[in-house]
């Protein structure tokens, strides 16, 4: 298998997320350019013009009017945020301080997510939030007053984080957020860059009170976890050079890259200049024979999406790798360690499931078999690597299930196929 070739990556999915909600709160016109086509964006702009915003979708250039805060609307309906956390989580944080009611619901997989994890500093706000068995969707948020918090949070979520600072600046108030380790701080970035007082400290932010936002123009780089799969491909090649550019380089989403590079990968990022208060660069990827690691619980948070694809290429790692400390992966969009650790086995890995991770033995050997996905579309892109290799012989119940984050993914890995 040869893998050669450029590709720029879609717009990261997780700042698109964080552009549209705030656009939407800025005070003027904000202009966005190369937002993330996935589905779970397309949720966020669904349902932020049910709450007022006209946002016209189009890949290209979005210009938003933005309501100011304190702006959105009362929706007519429920708010259906589809497959997507961060649609419910972050929007339940900015209509926390609103003069009304609204319900969120989500398909079948976003129904079995957390939402306590939101809802505790949300109330402890002041506002009013009921749950389906005090845990997941449907949610209803009854807006109100607010006032300032404190929070440590158990678990280091940028979307809990997020939906405080976001509850902050709708109630006009002080909020700060400490965490057991830093999760993707693109939320107080973006703050910051639009005129928000925002102060970091180790684990700890703080958000000031805000009167308004000052409307954003934004070139959104591109995502590095959709990147992380090209650069697993290129890296299981026999040989090939790949070059992915104008990638967000943020220290809280690269560190597939650093495990890779523990793992004895040849990658390799520059550092190229800024783009709306995030670092963008060049990743470059070649050919490596890798060795299996222990991957920490401290690192879990910078590689909580990447790990179904560090999973499939431990499976061609020298020795063993395990994994610890991702219990998260449990509540994801399906429990992806009993998943992958049931999909690695039917392809004939040998991997033992852990609590909070796995254990996975590297091997030589043509993997062959079907993967049944559950509609993740991580797990899907993950054994989409190994599927692609053409010393493998595997099959994917859903490959259309990628759309959720990355529409393009088969085209774009087919490209650099040589």
């Amino acid at each position: 298998m040869i893998v050669d070739g450029e590709l720029r990556p879609p717009g990261d999915k997780s700042i698109s997320h964080r552009a549209l909600l705030l656009a939407s709160m800025a005070k003027g016109t904000s202009r966005i350019k190369r937002l993330s086509p996935s589905v779970d964006v397309q949720s966020t702009a669904r349902v932020l013009r049910m709450l007022g915003v006209e946002i016209p979708w189009s890949p290209g250039e979005v210009s938003i009017n933005g309501l100011g805060i304190g702006g959105l609307r009362a929706p007519h309906d429920s708010l259906e945020c589809g497959n997507s956390g961060t649609t419910a989580r972050l929007t339940a944080g900015l209509i926390s301080a609103s003069a009304f009611n609204c319900t969120f619901t989500g398909d079948i997989s976003l129904s079995r997510r957390p939402m306590r994890r939101i809802a505790e500093p949300l109330r402890a706000m002041g506002a009013h939030i009921t749950l389906q068995d005090e845990e997941h969707l449907p949610m209803t948020v009854s807006g109100n007053s607010l006032h300032s918090i404190d929070w440590s949070s158990d678990v280091a979520s940028a979307q809990v984080k997020s939906a405080i600072l976001l509850a902050g600046l709708a109630g006009r108030v002080a909020v700060s957020v400490t965490e057991p380790v830093m999760s993707r701080d693109h939320t107080e970035r973006m703050l910051a860059r639009m005129g928000a007082s925002v102060t970091v400290a180790k684990q700890r932010i703080r958000l000031e009170p805000c009167e308004y936002l000052q409307p954003l123009e934004l070139n959104v780089p591109g995502d590095p976890s959709s990147s992380a799969y090209p650069v697993a491909l290129a890296t299981l090649a026999n040989r090939g050079e790949l070059t992915i550019r104008a990638v967000c380089l943020n220290q809280t989403r690269t560190g597939f890259y650093r495990v890779l590079s523990r793992m004895g990968g040849n990658t390799g990022l520059r550092l190229e200049g800024e783009e709306g208060g995030e670092p963008v660069g060049t990743i470059e990827a070649h050919h490596a024979a890798l060795r299996g690691v222990r991957i920490s619980p401290d690192e879990i948070p910078s590689i909580i999406d990447e790990l179904p694809v560090i999973a499939c290429l431990a499976a061609r790692a020298d020795g063993v790798t395990t994994i610890t400390g991702a219990g998260e992966l449990r509540v994801k969009e399906s429990d992806r360690i009993s998943n992958m650790v049931s999909n690695l086995r039917q392809v004939g890995v040998i991997v033992e499931e852990l609590a909070d991770g796995m254990r996975i033995t590297g091997t030589d050997a043509p993997l062959k078999g079907r993967v049944v996905t559950n509609a993740d579309h991580r797990v899907a892109m993950a054994f989409g690597v190994l599927a692609l290799d053409n010393r493998n012989a595997i099959d994917i119940d859903q490959p259309g299930c990628v759309a959720v984050s990355y529409p393009d993914y088969w085209d774009d890995m087919q490209s650099i196929l040589r």
